[in-house]
């Protein structure tokens, strides 16, 4: 044990010197967190701007001044500031052209009446050129509120159908534009493993340079190799599996550490909550583990350390891509469920059902594709034949 601890501390040490390894552990994926912080942070706080909205309905019509009720209920809600103006058509046209109105609802006479008796009907909007996301806003509410007219009115057409007598008409409509959904909400327990924008750019970044950064602990063993100095630490008496446990221990320090210290960092920048701390903490160790296990077979495929930085590389990119580590990534076929056995986008689904507020006995899944992906790359190294540190 103490040799284990003397091998890993000595080479801990040239690795902290090394400027490559803070470099591609630290340095890049935070300057990528910064840049992506700088491109993506205003779209977080979107300021949604007042909106004047002009409504030319018709006096004595019930259902075209609940259009305008809904739209004047608008205004104060979240961040909304929505002031109507009541018109005429033309005065709704003309504020729009002028700019003094965003949008302008031209609700048509007999209105109500039509609807009613299921009559096809249309009311127009009509859009300035420099109407905004607000104006969207109060477009997709009329547009629910016309959604649930329109049902009245197919309700009404089928009720004619079957012979309804008219004087049963109102209710019938009444219960099919006043009914509640037909589901209901429940609050899940922990997330849905989905994370917002700003903190699952932090996990997919610490995600992916996850993968090289363990693999400078066990690549080593090619720069001892060619230096000289492994061949020397052999003639020791020291187990040679002791000299391999070293390079993976110092691989999987270091991985801990800086996963550790981008997810608190990025957190920092993006206001990201990941949740539990031990449970982020086990979601760390044992990405780290299936990060490092794919490194024990680079070493033994590739003859020398030109060779395991390529495949690293290629590794990293191809799991970190994969896993979600710049975007989202779905897809549908036969294979989907490779995928999912991705350690980084286990990674990323763990720490979306911490964010949610979940625990250690909530990340069983995402713990055990990492461990099983450990432990599979683990049994392929030992069946490849070695032509790379021990040949």
């Amino acid at each position: 044990m103490r040799q284990l601890l003397a091998l890993t501390a000595a080479d801990l040490l040239q690795r902290v010197r090394d400027k490559t390894v803070v470099i591609f552990a630290l340095v890049v994926p935070m300057a990528l967190m910064t840049v992506f912080n700088l491109v993506f942070s205003a779209t977080d706080g979107l300021d949604l701007a007042p909106v004047t909205v002009a409504i030319s309905a018709p006096a004595g019509d019930d259902m075209a001044q609940v259009l305008t009720s809904v739209v004047s209920d608008l205004d104060g809600t979240g961040e909304l500031d929505v002031t109507v103006h009541e018109v005429d058509e033309a005065a709704g046209r003309k504020q729009v052209e002028d700019g003094d109105a965003a949008i302008a609802l031209l609700v048509p006479t007999g209105f109500g009446q039509a609807a009613q008796q299921g009559e096809a009907v249309t009311v127009e909007a009509v859009r300035g050129d420099e109407a905004g996301i607000e104006a969207d806003i109060v477009l997709s509410v009329v547009d629910g509120v016309l959604g649930q007219f329109a049902s009245g009115a197919v309700t009404v057409r089928a009720a004619l159908a079957e012979g309804v007598a008219p004087t049963e008409l109102a209710a019938l409509v009444e219960q099919a534009t006043s009914g509640g959904p037909a589901y209901d909400l429940r609050q899940g327990r922990a997330a849905d493993e989905q994370l917002d924008s700003g903190a699952a750019l932090v996990a997919g970044q610490a995600g992916l340079f996850l993968l090289f950064t363990v693999s400078f602990g066990v690549t080593g063993l090619l720069v001892d190799r060619e230096s000289g100095t492994l061949s020397r630490l052999r003639s020791m008496p020291i187990p040679a599996w002791l000299i391999i446990a070293s390079k993976a221990l110092v691989s999987f320090v270091l991985g801990v550490v800086a996963t550790g210290v981008l997810l608190t960092l990025g957190s920092y920048l993006f206001d990201a909550d990941f949740g539990s701390l031990p449970a982020v903490a086990v979601l760390v160790v044992c990405a780290t583990a299936a990060g490092t296990s794919v490194m024990f077979l680079i070493v033994r495929v590739a003859r020398s350390s030109e060779q395991a930085g390529i495949a690293t590389s290629i590794v990293a990119l191809v799991l970190g891509i994969g896993g979600g580590a710049f975007f989202p990534v779905s897809s549908t076929g036969p294979f989907t469920w490779v995928l999912d056995l991705n350690p980084v986008a286990a990674l990323l689904r763990g720490l979306g059902t911490t964010s949610g507020g979940g625990g250690i006995a909530d990340i069983g899944v995402p713990v055990a594709i990492m461990l099983g992906f450990g432990a599979v790359m683990l049994a392929v190294s030992r069946l490849v034949p070695d032509h790379g540190v021990l040949s």
